[in-house]
């Protein structure tokens, strides 16, 4: 039984989490989540954001426990999967943080480490990393700071910011007001800092699939 669970998809469990929306939401929150959605992608910011071939702009953040780890001296070590996820209060981020944990073992026997950032608080960050059982470096990147270098930020509409903060407090997550939240956005990083993978939508509920990162490493392994 489990090895068939295994075989799931990302996508798969991806849609099934949007399905269960689709049939429980009413529909005003679908309209709006929608709207919020087409905003993101009328932004521009799929075609400014970091790409192929591009340089993985460098940096040092803090790790759950408060250690520091900076993207240099990780690629002396290998290839890098970086990927974001927009918090805790996410599913779809959870289901996603969930399934790449079940690839670590492969990343690993492939010398390459995998890493996520969030703009959660330090303290938010563990509690995420502590309920999925998550093995790999999850970093606090408060005030989205990083993930402007990649250019990869946006602001919530007015609809979806107030709906977030009723349902879960966003503030409180993230430490600020700002509103501004990453694309979950998936990269591979060969060791000379040059990025060979990139996922980028602008429907979070959309996210890179393991199989396709692990073909993406293969071409540089």
């Amino acid at each position: 039984m489990e090895d068939s669970k295994s075989t799931v998809s990302l996508k798969t469990m991806l849609d099934a989490k949007r399905a269960d929306f689709a049939a429980k939401a009413p529909d005003s929150k679908k309209k709006l989540y929608a709207e919020g959605i087409q905003a993101v992608a009328d932004s521009g910011i799929m075609e400014s954001a970091i790409n192929v071939g591009d340089r993985a702009p460098l940096f040092s953040l803090t790790n759950a426990t408060g250690n520091t780890v900076s993207l240099a001296d990780v690629l002396k070590k290998g290839p890098v999967v970086l990927t974001w996820y927009r918090g805790g209060w996410c599913p779809y981020c959870n289901i996603t943080l969930r399934s790449l944990q079940k690839e670590l073992s492969y990343f690993k026997a492939k010398g390459v480490s995998l890493i996520a950032l969030s703009p959660e608080l330090p303290d938010k960050s563990l509690t995420t990393a502590e309920k999925n059982e998550l093995n790999f470096e999850v970093l606090s990147d408060v005030g989205n700071v990083v993930a402007k270098e990649y250019g990869i930020v946006f602001e919530l509409i007015e609809g979806v910011a107030d709906s977030y903060n009723k349902a879960f407090n966003l503030p409180e997550y993230n430490g600020d007001d700002s509103n501004e939240l990453p694309l979950a956005a998936s990269y591979v990083i060969n060791t000379d800092g040059t990025i060979v993978y990139a996922f980028l939508d602008a429907d979070y509920r959309n996210r890179a699939e393991p199989s396709d990162i692990k073909k993406a490493l293969q071409s540089i392994l």
